[in-house]
């Protein structure tokens, strides 16, 4: 069964009406205009009211692109919200790619009737895949699972790649456009869920990986205060020790030359990036690579310097952090079991990467761990992250133990029991490698394209129950386990601090327990020291 650790830390309205159910086709009112619906079913046999494919921002094409989202405006007719939108460019096979994809969904099993508001607490989430892809389409966050607990969802997608987050230093393109994308869809929450039946002042965003990070730098960011009173991150988080710069020109002229643009000025390489479809941007990904599939992130949101718009981020977060400036409401943080430890397979089964590895740690290691680059202080780094985790002996076949253990925790990892499914599977078999980066999304989202859909008999649905209503308990109360009950093992949970370290172990029971792997982060306290 999956195991994963949770460190627990710190409007214009009108009413919905509904319409036509007998035919599957739900109607809603809000501020912006009409919206129909359909009709789709939880795992425990509820009715879900689904609209997607709300458009909530204007299309960011042509001169849009690389430009701030703009609301979208109200519309006249009934807008067809019965399918997903596109998805944003990106490296993508099996979706509908377009520019035009700045669209969320919103899904209920109570919509408003009359004065009959049920003011259910609301989930924003956002998803993962580096800020580079992704989706907030049904067949990637299905809400068969979550939808059986009283809330509303939302998912939502944001820009990706250079047409989100490319910033190079000027006002032609301060950055983090991506993840202003969401800003707008979070405005759009406060002024249309009452709709839908949500509480717009109960919003609790939620995220992984990339999707985390967004979170921690939503709740340092000036334009989302007030927008939402609950925080949960999940697998990354921007206080950790990436690099945040106040642009990304080299990355913008490296664009550039992939598509045979000149790379001189941001104005020649912006003018130029114009001229280029949206799917020769989305496709030109594996041309950043550096390193095997590393770098892991790429793109990245930015410190804005200030040229008269309105900033995402106005210092490194970690300061704004340390500084308290940070929104104040509860925050709940959880890891998986391996993280990116699969990522050392690919380095010990490929002997060139190996060789490259062994031979040019002190270059190659900032790459494959994110960290500064080129620096005195980066070759100390790498050397006490190589002799700590890998030895003083060269790297072979006998690394790939100490490998797993930097890349997990690079980002973060600790160990794990396994579940039958996994994003990745030991070769030549059908047995997980272990819970890996992505994978107790599983049992929080329904993703039809490479997961069953679990049933109430099926194994894995315990840890399906477990999960959600630990996040949506958290969500109503801000508290995962408000009282000990037997759906929860009867735990009595404390809250983390750093003085008891206290965390939960969400395994085949739930356990508290302490200290999570205190000895290997210390190593990395010591080499990223915050600042006093």
């Amino acid at each position: 069964m999956l195991r994963l650790r949770l460190l627990i830390g710190f409007a214009l309205i009108s009413n919905a009406y509904l319409l036509n159910i007998e035919n599957e086709n739900p109607v809603v009112t809000t501020p912006l205009g009409e919206i129909k619906g359909v009709i789709l079913t939880t795992v425990l046999g509820k009715s879900i009211y689904s609209f997607r494919g709300i458009r909530y921002a204007k299309p960011p094409v042509g001169e849009l692109r690389f430009k701030p989202p703009v609301p979208v405006e109200k519309w006249d007719d009934i807008y067809d919200g019965t399918k997903d939108g596109s998805v944003c460019p990106q490296p993508s096979r099996i979706d509908t790619v377009s520019e035009d994809c700045l669209f969320l969904n919103v899904y209920t099993t109570k919509l408003p009737h009359g004065k009959d508001n049920p003011k259910r607490p609301v989930m924003v989430y956002f998803y993962a895949g580096g800020f580079y892809s992704g989706a907030g389409s049904s067949k990637w966050e299905g809400p068969d699972y979550l939808l059986d607990q009283n809330i509303v969802l939302v998912t939502l997608n944001y820009r990706l790649g250079s047409l989100g987050f490319l910033s190079t230093g000027d006002a032609l393109a301060p950055g983090n456009n991506g993840i202003k994308d969401q800003v707008i869809a979070l405005r759009w929450v406060r002024d249309n869920i009452a709709t839908f039946g949500g509480d717009p002042n109960l919003v609790t965003i939620f995220g992984y990986s990339a999707g985390g990070t967004s979170v921690t730098l939503h709740m340092v960011s000036p334009m989302s205060k007030g927008l939402f009173h609950r925080a949960i991150f999940m697998s990354c988080s921007a206080f950790g020790k990436w690099p945040m710069e106040t642009h990304q020109f080299s990355l913008a002229q490296k664009q550039a030359r992939l598509l045979n643009c000149p790379d001189d000025t941001s104005a020649n390489i912006i003018k130029c990036l114009k001229t280029k479809s949206a799917e020769e941007l989305g496709n030109s990904l594996d041309g950043f690579s550096e390193f095997g599939y590393d770098p892991i992130i790429v793109w990245s949101p930015v410190i804005e310097p200030d040229f008269g718009q309105e900033r995402f981020l106005t210092e490194n977060a970690r300061e704004l952090l340390l500084k308290g400036e940070f929104a104040k409401v509860p925050v709940m943080g959880g890891i998986s079991a391996l993280e990116f430890a699969v990522s050392a397979l690919d380095v010990i089964g490929n002997a060139t990467l190996l060789k490259e590895m062994d031979e040019d740690f002190e270059r190659v290691a900032p790459i494959a761990f994110i960290y500064e680059r080129d620096t005195e202080n980066s070759k100390h780094i790498s050397k006490e992250l190589r002799k700590y985790y890998l030895g003083d002996g060269p790297l072979n076949n006998a690394s790939l133990s100490g490998l797993e253990k930097l890349y997990a925790e690079s980002v973060t990892g600790f160990d794990v029991n396994r579940g039958q499914y996994s994003h990745y599977y030991l070769p030549g078999t059908e047995t997980p490698y272990g819970v890996i980066h992505h994978d107790d999304l599983i049992y929080l989202f329904y993703i039809s394209p490479w997961f069953p859909r679990f049933n109430a008999t099926s194994p894995d649905y315990v840890m399906v129950k477990k999960l959600t209503k630990l996040l949506t308990n958290f969500a109503s109360t801000g508290n995962p386990i408000p009282q000990p009950n037997d759906a929860l093992d009867n735990i009595d949970w404390i809250p983390y601090t750093n003085k008891n370290k206290e965390y939960l172990d969400i395994g085949k029971k739930l356990v508290m327990k302490k200290n999570l792997f205190e000895d290997r982060y210390a190593k990395w306290e010591e080499l990223f020291p915050l600042p006093q």
